[in-house]
């Protein structure tokens, strides 16, 4: 009994890393899930890892809560982003939405409660569950587990006056743009040419009204697109789980000062 109330202070700093990296992380952040369940999941979390992770017994003092302060800011950090990366499928559902006319239709996103894309949605859907397929969930509980390699729990401070860790965010945030991108081109120029051929319809048969025409076509191709190129979304996917684990990766070695 001694030894436990011995190492309660560590213990209580990885469980706030823990549940702090849970309020934005990917699929453990959802509403849905209820908030006893988070807190049950992330203190047996920190109670496996605290005997796992090598940093003196702290004690509880004023420095002791600074490095609260610290860990909170750490977990919020580092999930936030991992979101940031994740949230490139509803950006690319937005781009497909617009050009396909639903964009007047949203639907409430369970992870934050706000409006989001309906094609976004979907495809954010099933990318969670890919994720779940390929044991995604498993890679970043490992990050969190990890993070006491680049973070350590003593470290009192974080460095948010670095030049190279405000640059490391940014060239995220434009990674996350272009791979939305890469991701809406092929339903967003399969619609552009469809605008073309609708346009030139319009001018060689005026009879025709192209407004009553056109949505249910744009819709049409829209659906077909997608079925025909979900495969390689799905591989657009796959890469971005990837540079999300290494993009935490380097956030958490930015932030540990290596």
């Amino acid at each position: 009994m001694i030894d436990i109330l011995q190492y309660f202070p560590n213990l209580l700093l990885v469980f706030v890393r823990v549940t702090s990296f849970f309020l934005l992380m990917p699929l453990f952040s959802y509403r849905s899930i209820p908030t006893v369940a988070k807190i049950g999941l992330g203190f047996f979390l920190a109670w496996i890892m605290i005997f796992t992770i090598d940093a003196p017994v702290m004690e509880i003092d004023g420095f002791y809560f600074l490095l609260i302060i610290k860990e909170a800011l750490v977990g919020i950090f580092v999930g936030f982003i991992a979101y940031l990366m994740l949230s490139a499928i509803q950006i690319a559902g937005g781009f497909i939405d617009f050009q396909m006319g639903f964009a007047i239709a949203n639907v409430i996103d369970p992870q934050t409660g706000a409006q989001s894309p309906l094609t976004g949605q979907y495809l954010y859907m099933i990318a969670l569950l890919f994720l779940l397929s390929v044991n995604g969930h498993h890679l970043l509980l490992d990050g969190i587990f990890y993070s006491y390699q680049f973070i350590p729990l003593d470290q009192p401070w974080i460095s948010f006056g670095n030049e190279s860790m405000a640059e490391y965010v940014i060239k995220a945030f434009n990674a996350m743009f272009i791979i939305a991108f890469q991701m809406a081109i092929p339903v967003v120029g399969s619609l552009f040419l469809v605008d073309v051929a609708l346009g030139i319809v319009a001018r060689t048969v005026p009879q025709l009204n192209v407004f009553v025409v056109g949505l249910p076509v744009k819709i049409g191709v829209s659906f077909i697109v997608l079925v025909i190129v979900m495969s390689v979304l799905m591989l657009v996917v796959s890469q971005l789980f990837e540079t999300m684990l290494e993009t935490m990766r380097g956030l958490m070695n930015l932030i540990g000062g290596s």
